[in-house]
């Protein structure tokens, strides 16, 4: 979003700096498709990525509070649902459409590193 200036909004930027933040860890994309076929309880979201439940936990709470996955209670289980299914579909395709152009090691990210690699000395550092 850019205001009136032309400069970019600081606080837009931020905000989605959030968003990607959220959608860059590979365990909160794989709970975003898994949800995206529908409510899951957290035991079985465990069950699907073979993950503690703690770890799990962590990460729906991080989603929740991005708005990005809603809760709701039965009983002594907690369900979780995607919040926006269909905006959530739209970025995700889009996402795939990039890679598509780009390849799956987008040029976009060239300057990011594998783990274990030091990135100032071009080395691995394992």
């Amino acid at each position: 979003m850019k205001p009136e200036s032309g400069l970019l909004d600081p606080h837009a930027t931020a905000v989605y700096a959030h968003l990607f933040d959220a959608l860059g860890d590979p365990t909160r994309l794989a709970v975003l498709q898994h949800l995206a076929s529908g409510e899951h309880r957290v035991r079985d979201l465990v069950q699907h990525l073979g993950l503690a439940q703690s770890t799990v936990s962590k990460h729906l709470s991080f989603l929740r509070d991005c708005r990005l996955v809603t809760v709701r209670s039965e009983g002594r289980a907690s369900w979780f649902d995607l919040a926006q299914p269909g905006a959530t579909a739209t970025l995700i395709n889009a996402a795939e459409l990039l890679l598509k152009d780009t390849g799956t090691r987008a040029t976009l990210c060239a300057h990011l590193h594998e783990p274990g690699e030091d990135f100032a000395l071009g080395t691995d550092a394992a």
